[in-house]
């Protein structure tokens, strides 16, 4: 990456080890992040500060822009309205979102701007080891410019369909996640509740046909009921949400996405949404200590 400029927005736990790969291969990286203290802990490793979105996408000219935000109405601000990266982005430049957006912004948004859509998979260890799954849609042509970049932070990288097509890919991903977690966490409490360790289900589990990386480790995490977060509910929260946006707008009817629905609504409204989305497993232990077996 010697030689590039690379601009970086939203250094949460995510975007700031992506960034400092990205400076550790030789590109010049340029950041900004909302609150300063990651901006300025970045600085600290080497990695250059804009003082504004401007200054960042002046710095850049046609680069590559990099955005890693948690909701779609933050991006939309902070690309394209008031101060935001369009007032002085390059026609030529490269906007990578990493984050997971709505469809219907996604495709609105590529057609401004050189767009690509490139969600990624495998939490905050996989930002960390740089071995993320990314899920791309775009331009054949700004994928293939992307690409050097996503090989920095990824190891899995697919290029699926034209701008939008990464977020629906996500999206899918995200409802498996969010279905798996709930039936990882039922699984074990029915068996805590059976009298039998929980910790010995899910080993006896592993390398069957319910073996997954929720079971190895948000089972593990739930066994030792550590909820310390790594991925919020309150982020699995809003992206249960664009799923339901999602299949309402292809009229996919889905009666086990309603209930997951309804289940993550609940838990971020009983005031978890800051635990990790694995501490879904107290909706069972609460609910049934509370007399009503873990119903909602």
């Amino acid at each position: 990456m010697t030689g590039n400029k690379i601009g970086f927005v939203g250094l949460g736990n995510m975007g700031a080890p992506m960034a400092r790969h990205l400076h550790a291969a030789g590109a010049e990286v340029i950041v900004w992040n909302r609150s300063p203290e990651p901006a300025e802990a970045a600085v600290r490793d080497g990695l250059s500060r804009a003082k504004s979105l401007q200054e960042l996408a002046e710095r850049v000219g046609d680069g590559v822009i990099c955005v890693n935000l948690t909701l779609t109405d933050v991006v939309e601000k902070l690309v394209f309205g008031e101060g935001g990266l369009h007032e002085k982005l390059d026609p030529d430049a490269l906007i990578i979102d990493f984050g997971t957006t709505g469809v219907p912004a996604t495709k609105r948004f590529a057609e401004k701007v050189n767009w690509v859509d490139s969600p990624v998979s495998g939490g905050e260890v996989g930002a960390k080891a740089a071995n993320l799954t990314i899920m791309v849609g775009g331009a054949v042509e700004n994928f293939e410019r992307a690409l050097p970049i996503l090989e920095v932070v990824g190891e899995k990288i697919t290029h699926v369909g034209e701008s939008g097509a990464g977020q629906v890919t996500k999206l899918a991903n995200q409802l498996i996640v969010a279905q798996t977690i709930d039936a990882v966490a039922q699984a074990l409490r029915m068996a805590e509740l059976a009298g039998v360790d929980s910790g010995t289900v899910r080993e006896a589990l592993r390398g069957g046909f319910a073996e997954s990386r929720i079971l190895d480790l948000h089972g593990d995490r739930m066994v030792r009921r550590d909820f310390e977060p790594g991925g919020k509910a309150t982020w699995q929260l809003k992206d249960v949400r664009l799923m339901c946006e999602l299949a309402e707008s292809v009229g996919l009817k889905s009666s086990t996405l309603e209930n997951s629905s309804a289940l993550w609504e609940k838990f971020v409204a009983d005031g978890y949404g800051d635990l990790d989305h694995s501490g879904l497993f107290l909706i069972y232990e609460e609910g049934v200590q509370n007399g009503v077996e873990g119903n909602i």
